[in-house]
């Protein structure tokens, strides 16, 4: 199967969404909340700085529970533009 390259949208979209997990993690650690989520630290580290800007559904909702956010708000702070990029608790 051949993976078609990344839109500038879907890139931009995923760096939002790793700074949305990194600021909702605060002080705790990345171990800790990869390994409560059930990823693995290198996963959660690769979203947070961008470089998997589409990862799976289900390590996207994972990483919510952990951090106390709704799909929903993680959605509508993803699909955002990044000025109006804030955390919704």
């Amino acid at each position: 199967m051949v993976r078609l390259p990344l839109t500038p949208e879907e890139i931009e979209r995923g760096q939002r969404l790793g700074t949305l997990l990194r600021r909702a993690r605060g002080e705790r650690s990345m171990l800790d909340v990869a390994l409560a989520a059930g990823v693995s630290p290198e996963t959660l580290r690769k979203i947070e700085t961008g470089r998997v800007a589409t990862p799976a559904f289900s390590t996207i909702a994972a990483l919510a529970q952990v951090l106390d956010l709704s799909l929903d708000d993680v959605w509508a702070q993803v699909a955002v533009p990044a000025e109006g990029l804030s955390i919704v608790t």
